[in-house]
């Protein structure tokens, strides 16, 4: 009997749904509707894709979207002008520069500038202090797509051993701050793995949810699952293929009792958190917090 497949696309029309009656409320108390600006340097065409849905699906739930687009010779200092512009313009809420930049601008230091109240993506280091003390104001979108995901699907995290492969900033060390934090889907008890760990299928069989975020297509085989583990997909690999994730899903869905498909699991689920996050920074603007 094959895995239950855990389907990112309709928990995220869901809360799609719910967002924009959330949206249509505070527009009716505060007559704020919440905005979100999208910063596109160069023509990298996933990153073109990636803001398009984005767009999309802010349109969906009623929130306002600006996307500016640079040309790939932009400057770092033009960049952070810009951002400088929006960190004051009272009527934007998020701002999102879509990654990668360029190879002239230094990521972190745009990421670092953009306002803590106003950085949806969870990045800026004062964001991500809140989130280790247990206090967030944004959940970074992926990890938080993956643990509404498990709370939807009933999948218990208190007492659970979950394996988490990648501790990158976006996803690999945030998903196990949220899985270890206390309350809903957290309580955990987190394994963080990466390339230096050694005898890794010996850890990730012991995983009773496992959470790949390696960024290499079909890295978990059958052989590295333990049998009835929850498997969370987060991978997206551009093969010849087309997108393919970092999970060898038709062995491991033979093995785990639950998986995420690539496309239509965790990807919908991080642009729905997206959402989730601006209305935040909207309704906290609204308050004059």
């Amino acid at each position: 009997m094959g895995a239950e497949i855990i389907d990112g696309r309709a928990a995220a029309k869901e809360l799609r749904t719910e967002l924009a009656t959330r949206v249509s409320s505070l527009a009716a108390e505060t007559g704020v509707t919440p905005h979100l600006l999208a910063v596109l340097v160069g023509e990298d065409p996933a990153s073109a894709i990636y803001v398009r849905n984005k767009q999309r699906a802010c349109e969906q739930a009623g929130i306002q979207s600006t996307l500016r687009r640079l040309p790939a010779e932009t400057s770092q200092s033009e960049l952070l002008d810009l951002v400088a512009q929006a960190n004051e313009d009272h009527s934007i809420h998020g701002i999102l520069v879509q990654l990668p930049l360029p190879s002239q601008i230094d990521e972190q230091a745009v990421l670092d500038a953009v306002s803590p109240a106003k950085d949806v993506d969870g990045f800026h280091p004062h964001n991500v202090g809140l989130i280790v003390q247990g206090r967030p104001r944004f959940m970074p979108c992926t990890p938080r797509g993956v643990q509404h995901l498990l709370l939807r699907h009933g999948v218990e995290t208190s007492g659970a051993h979950a394996v988490v492969l990648g501790r990158s900033e976006i996803v690999g060390k945030p998903m196990a701050m949220l899985l270890m934090q206390k309350g809903p889907g957290g309580d955990a008890t987190v394994t963080v793995c990466h390339s230096r760990t050694r005898n890794l299928a010996d850890i990730t069989r012991t995983a009773d949810i496992l959470i790949a975020a390696i960024g290499t297509p079909h890295f978990v085989t059958a052989d590295m699952v333990q049998p009835g583990a929850v498997v969370i997909d987060v991978g997206t690999n551009r093969t010849d293929d087309g997108l393919t994730g970092d999970v060898d899903f038709a062995a491991v869905s033979q093995v785990a009792s639950a998986i995420t498909p690539v496309p239509g699991g965790v990807g919908p689920m991080t642009i729905a958190m997206l959402l989730e996050n601006t209305l935040t920074a909207a309704r906290l603007s609204a308050s004059g917090s």
